[in-house]
C-alpha cells in the first residue's frame, strides 16, 4: 500500500495483525496546501458556475431584444421611404439615410447576438474548467485519507505517525492471509522444461518431514540477468495449516514420471560423471533427470552396487 499524496502522517489507525475491510481508512495524511487548494477550487467553481453568471446573459439578451426591435423599426421606415421614393415623393438623400440606418441597426443586432453566443461559450468553458479543477483538488484531498484497496490482514506497518511520506512511499503490507502463492526461481538451463499446470512437490523449513502439492500457475518471460534465472508462480493444491509471507521453500517441479528409476545423491557423482564403488574402483555412468539433491542413473551401475562418497 502506498500514499496517494505527500505529507505528514497525522493519524495511524492500524497495527500489525489487524484485519481490515476494503475501503477502510488506514491512516490520515496532513497536507495543508492540498486542503487550501480544494477550498480555492471550490470558491472558483462557485464563482464561475453557469447559474451564478446567468444575469450577464440576461443583460445581453435584453440588448439583443432592443437591437432587434430597432432593426425591425428602421427596416420598416426604410421600406416606407422607398415606397414614397417610387412615387416621386421625398429626396434621394433622405432615402439613403433611411437605408443606412436600417443597415446599421441590422449589424448592431447581429453583433449583439454574436456577443451573446461568445459570452455563453466563455461562461460554459469557465464553469466546466472550474468544476474539473475542483474534482482534481477534491480527488487529491481525498487521498489524504489512505484507504485499503482490499480486505485482508495487516502484515507490516512500515511508517510511524509523524513521519513524512511521498506518493512513492510504501506504508504497509496488506494481503489475504488465507490465500498464498509460491514465487520460485528456475535456472535458465531448466526453464524450457517448465510449463503451466505442472505439479510441484514443496518442502519447507517451517514444516519439516512434510511435503505439499502445488501447481505452476505463471511463468515470467524475462530472465533476471544477475541470477540467470526465471521467476515462476505456483498455487498450493494442499497447503500447511498456517502460512506466513516470505517463508523459504524448496520446490521440485515434476517434469516427467517413471515407475522405476535408479537415484543416487548428487554428491556421489563427480563432475566428469564418475562414481566410486565400495571396492575402490571408479565407474563411468550415464545420468538422466536431476535436481539439487538427487540424480537419475540410466547406465553404468545397478541397484546392487555399493557406492562411497568421493572425497571433496
Amino acid at each position: 500500500m502506498f500514499a496517494g499524496t505527500p505529507g505528514l502522517i497525522a493519524k495511524l489507525y492500524i497495527s500489525e495483525g489487524d484485519l481490515v475491510k476494503e475501503g477502510q481508512v488506514l491512516l490520515k495524511i496532513n497536507n495543508k496546501a492540498l486542503r487550501l487548494n480544494r477550498e480555492n477550487a471550490s470558491l472558483a467553481a462557485g464563482y464561475n458556475s453557469f447559474q451564478n453568471n446567468e444575469d450577464k446573459l440576461q443583460e445581453l439578451q435584453r440588448n439583443i431584444n432592443a437591437a432587434q426591435l430597432k432593426s425591425e423599426t428602421d427596416s420598416a421606415i426604410y421600406t416606407r421611404q422607398l415606397n414614397l421614393w417610387q412615387q416621386n415623393i421625398g429626396s434621394r438623400v433622405e432615402l439613403e439615410q433611411k437605408a443606412l440606418n436600417a443597415q446599421n441597426s441590422k449589424m448592431n443586432y447581429e453583433s449583439a447576438v454574436l456577443r451573446y453566443e461568445q459570452l455563453k461559450k466563455q461562461l460554459s468553458f469557465a464553469a466546466k474548467q472550474s468544476k474539473t479543477n475542483l474534482d482534481i483538488s477534491s480527488s487529491q484531498a481525498n487521498d489524504l485519507d489512505v484507504k485499503s484497496e482490499i480486505a485482508g490482514k495487516v502484515f507490516s506497518v512500515l511508517k510511524k505517525q509523524g513521519e513524512m511520506v511521498t506518493a512513492q512511499t510504501p506504508l504497509a503490507i496488506i494481503g489475504d492471509s488465507t490465500d498464498f502463492y509460491l514465487e520460485l526461481q528456475v535456472d535458465e538451463y531448466d526453464i524450457s522444461q517448465i510449463k503451466e499446470g505442472q505439479r510441484i512437490v514443496v518442502t519447507m523449513d517451517s514444516y519439516r518431514d512434510r511435503s505439499f502439492d502445488a501447481v505452476v500457475s505463471k511463468i515470467y518471460p524475462i530472465m533476471n540477468e544477475q541470477t540467470r534465472s526465471f521467476t515462476i508462480e505456483a498455487d498450493f493444491i494442499s497447503k500447511p495449516e498456517h502460512l506466513y509471507p516470505n517463508l523459504t521453500v524448496e520446490a521440485n517441479i515434476i517434469i516427467t514420471t517413471k515407475d522405476r528409476a535408479l537415484l543416487i545423491p548428487r554428491s556421489y557423482i563427480t563432475d566428469d560423471n564418475n562414481v566410486w564403488l565400495k571396492n575402490g574402483t571408479k565407474r563411468k555412468v550415464v545420468t538422466g533427470l536431476k535436481d539439487y539433491e538427487q540424480v537419475e542413473i540410466l547406465d553404468g551401475i545397478t541397484e546392487s552396487d555399493d557406492l562411497i562418497k568421493p572425497e571433496q
